[in-house]
């Protein structure tokens, strides 16, 4: 898969490490606020952050790693599916390679 277009890089996101960088990736249709394209650095993190206004998809597209959502463990691999209900706390690790994944949110 192929993301073109601007890509957003942001350092450190929500106090983790590593970069992250994002694309928007689709047009997306009444009812979703957003469908973003996201690479993580090998060893990279995304720290811990409330979904407040969301609901959210984490979808995984290469690489491994983890989605945390409330305290519990979700591998997050190529076809991975992992949801975050508005209100939950995401954080996010990659392993030994960049982990690719989609994030996909919906109006609640």
């Amino acid at each position: 898969m192929t993301w073109r277009g601007p890509v957003d890089v942001r350092d450190a996101l929500f106090g983790g490490r590593g970069t992250v960088r994002v694309w928007n990736v689709a047009e997306v249709p009444p009812g979703f606020e957003v469908a973003l394209g996201c690479e993580l650095s090998a060893r990279g993190s995304v720290g811990p952050h409330a979904q407040e206004h969301c609901d959210e998809l984490v979808i995984g597209v290469s690489g491994r790693g983890t989605a945390r959502v409330d305290g519990v463990d979700h591998v997050l691999e190529a076809g991975a599916v992992v949801p975050v209900p508005q209100g939950s706390v995401l954080e996010l690790q990659a392993g030994a390679r960049k982990l690719r994944y989609l994030i996909v949110k919906a109006r609640a």
